[in-house]
């Protein structure tokens, strides 16, 4: 009996020392070569951009439903997802298809998230807590700043992965408060930018 209950304890400990990172991210074909398409751009925009990661990049595949993991931290030199997690999107772009058919903008006010390559860059402490400000580097986006789009948490996005969507943000990437504290050691110990790559 004694050695049952030291199996079960052990067993027990094993769970607590799990390691979200461990989880790999199960994407479908059709998500993986969306992926692969969006990681070869950002390739290639730092390959000849000097002060961008070359190691890390963020991408968000807005196509995944909200409340699936569809925020990727992406290893650039070994080409693999290491870290993921769920993202709020803009309440502006839901059309009444419940997170199915979602639009786009980069209109002020509009409330939408807004497709494109952003420049993640200096944290600051706002409404929500730590949040970091994005430059958008594309047409799509190059509102971020006016717009104050920033990437922060909120405490109601939740850690893993539901059946049901999550709630909307005002057009941030709006995460849970345990995965900005896992992306903002990443950030910060970044000798340059990260990019973060949102697409649909």
């Amino acid at each position: 009996m004694r050695i049952f209950f030291i199996a079960l304890l052990l067993s027990l400990s094993s769970f607590t020392t799990y390691n979200i990172t461990d989880k790999r991210a199960i994407l479908t074909e059709l998500e993986l070569s969306r992926l692969n398409e969006h990681v070869s751009e950002i390739k290639s925009f730092t390959s000849s951009s000097n002060g961008y990661s070359k190691k890390i990049a963020f991408l968000v595949d807005m196509k995944i439903k909200s409340g699936k993991n569809r925020f990727f931290v992406y290893d650039l030199e070994n080409n693999q997802i290491i870290d993921q997690g769920l993202v709020a999107h803009g309440s502006g772009s839901e059309t009444g298809i419940k997170g199915d058919i979602l639009q786009f903008s980069n209109a002020p006010n509009s409330n939408c998230t807004a497709l494109g390559r952003y420049s993640i860059e200096k944290s600051y402490k706002g409404v929500f807590g730590k949040a970091f400000r994005l430059i958008g580097l594309d047409q799509t986006n190059n509102n971020a700043l006016k717009r104050a789009i920033v990437l922060h948490c909120y405490k109601e996005v939740p850690d893993e992965e539901k059946e049901y969507y999550i709630l909307n943000s005002h057009g941030c990437p709006m995460v849970s408060e345990n995965f900005l504290k896992r992306l903002t050691k990443i950030i910060e110990s970044s000798d340059s930018k990260i990019m973060l790559s949102v697409y649909y």
